[in-house]
């Protein structure tokens, strides 16, 4: 198959593109060709333009790309680039796809749990939950789903976790400090963080394109959400080391502003859909899956 994706260079695409190089035609968009290659290998093909691609061509387009959400403080011009980033392109996406004659069969976009925005942790969020609490990340997320939701064709929306890799992504961001024995939970530490190892989000984003029946949207969560505190917790006992450093919500503050909200709030997030669709997950449980991310770092 022809595939087009979006944010291939980013934690999610690079990891999937290594799946989909030997079985698939992959092209990448990509707003600096040069770091594709370099990431990815030679073997890609990488544009900066959708209008080189003939949509007619594509058989699956799968859209990640984004600004990083927590890369830099929300001040209003970067909350700006952040919603751009991902609402622009999406919208130009499914134009794109509406006005080929051969459609693509199938659009996967990317989303995120802040869909939900903040909630009580003894909520469990399934995907028909619609009691969302209106801030910047639901806002985003509604936004951004519905663009792909214009797309004449199955969409697929992925409502993904924290994604735990053992190359970049959230838990690289939490390793120093804990590796120094400086980690623990950030403010309270009941809120909850619906996660997911990042094989198996690979995982499921292939169980979704040999799935022709699945769409909308999905919640790409392990089954077994833990508190910040829990976390923290397990994440020491990994490293060995203790985790007695609680980051108190008013520094937070002070340090990130409203971009704060991502790590003092969160969700019980349930992933029903693909559970009942029979997707099996290879790492439900957040200690086997610490240790295996840990081991595969040291190795």
């Amino acid at each position: 198959m022809n595939i087009l994706i979006t944010g291939a260079t980013g934690l999610i695409g690079a990891e999937l593109y290594k799946h989909l190089l030997n079985h698939h035609s992959v092209t990448v968009l990509t707003r600096t060709p040069s770091k594709a290659y370099l990431t990815l290998g030679h073997r890609i093909e990488a544009i900066s333009n959708l209008n080189d691609i003939d949509f007619n061509d594509v058989d699956i387009v799968i859209n990640l790309a984004g600004e990083p959400i927590v890369n830099k403080r929300w001040s209003e011009e970067q909350k700006r680039e952040i919603y751009d980033s991902r609402v622009a392109l999406t919208k130009e996406i499914a134009a794109k796809i509406n006005a080929a004659e051969d459609k693509p069969k199938l659009l996967i976009s990317g989303s995120a749990i802040g869909y939900y925005g903040r909630q009580d942790g003894d909520i469990i969020i399934e995907e028909e939950f619609d009691d969302c609490f209106d801030e910047f990340s639901h806002t985003l997320c509604r936004d951004w789903e519905q663009a792909a939701l214009e797309a004449q064709t199955r969409v697929c929306l992925l409502r993904t976790g924290i994604v735990l890799a053992n190359d970049g992504g959230a838990l690289s961001k939490m390793l120093p400090a804990f590796r120094f024995g400086l980690g623990g939970p950030l403010g309270k530490g009941d809120q909850v963080m619906s996660w997911i190892h990042i094989d198996d989000m690979v995982q499921l984003i292939m169980y979704l394109i040999k799935s022709d029946h699945i769409q909308g949207p999905i919640n790409a969560t392990s089954p077994n959400a833990v508190t910040n505190e829990e976390f923290s917790s397990t994440l020491a006992e990994v490293l060995r080391r203790p985790a007695f450093f609680r980051m108190p919500e008013k520094v937070l503050r002070l340090m990130m502003g409203e971009m704060a909200d991502l790590l003092l709030y969160g969700q019980n997030v349930y992933p029903k859909r693909l559970l009942g669709e029979g997707f099996r997950f290879r790492h439900p449980d957040l200690k086997p899956t610490l240790e295996q991310l840990l081991s595969k770092k040291t190795a």
